[in-house]
């Protein structure tokens, strides 16, 4: 199946939308039943040299990846980046840009993690490698992504009676819009003399890059 990146409606309204609002529950139940940010807390323990150097999220969302992070390594620097404004609630020691990503990234000087969760693949294959210089500030990388298989857009079409108008088409979208093996890191421009490099996909319709410095 070709990539394929469209349009997601969430995007093109305003955070306060009700369609937006309710996308966003529909993305938390996602992300729990898909385990994305249960995978990215676990894998980056691994890592404690680079979690004590703190932790970008980028396409933080509602931000719950890093509350969770919060509770688990206090005193460690979060940092969240989102086009939508700071989410209500989310403890004061976590830092919130609401720019644009690459703007945000451009401005680091140096950092331990990298994650994102259902945000690459709103980038067209064209604009992936703008993000190559900017991940080599970083010590560790962890990406959850849509696999882009027809199988898994059979099982997203089993959730559509649960989720909002919104969701029904943005998460077909998404899906179509996603990774197979291999392309995250040869679309990021990841060179394997410098990165350890894995990859894996779930059942529930996930594929998952874990990158670390050699």
């Amino acid at each position: 199946m070709q990539r394929l990146v469209e349009p997601e409606i969430i995007d093109q309204l305003p955070p306060d939308h009700p369609d937006v609002v309710r996308s966003r529950r529909d993305l938390k139940m996602i992300n729990f039943l898909m385990g994305n940010e249960r995978w990215i807390a676990r894998k980056i323990r691994a890592f404690p040299a680079a979690l004590g150097r703190g932790v970008i999220e980028i396409g933080a969302g509602e931000g719950t990846l890093l509350a969770s992070l919060a509770r688990k390594h206090p005193g460690i620097s979060l940092r969240g980046c989102d086009l939508a404004p700071r989410p209500a609630g989310l403890p004061a020691a976590i830092a919130w840009d609401q720019r644009d990503v690459f703007e945000v990234l451009s401005e680091v000087s140096g950092g331990g993690v990298l994650a994102g969760n259902l945000f690459l693949h709103h980038f067209e294959d064209h604009e992936l490698p703008r993000f190559t210089p900017l991940l080599q500030k970083f010590e560790v990388l962890a990406f959850n992504e849509p696999f882009r298989t027809q199988q898994t857009i059979r099982d997203a079409t089993m959730m559509l009676p649960l989720v909002g108008r919104a969701t029904k088409h943005d998460m077909l979208v998404s899906i179509r819009a996603g990774f197979t093996h291999g392309e995250l890191p040869r679309l990021l421009g990841l060179d394997p003399a410098q990165w350890r490099i894995s990859e894996e996909t779930t059942w529930r319709g996930g594929i998952r890059m874990l990158a670390s410095r050699t």
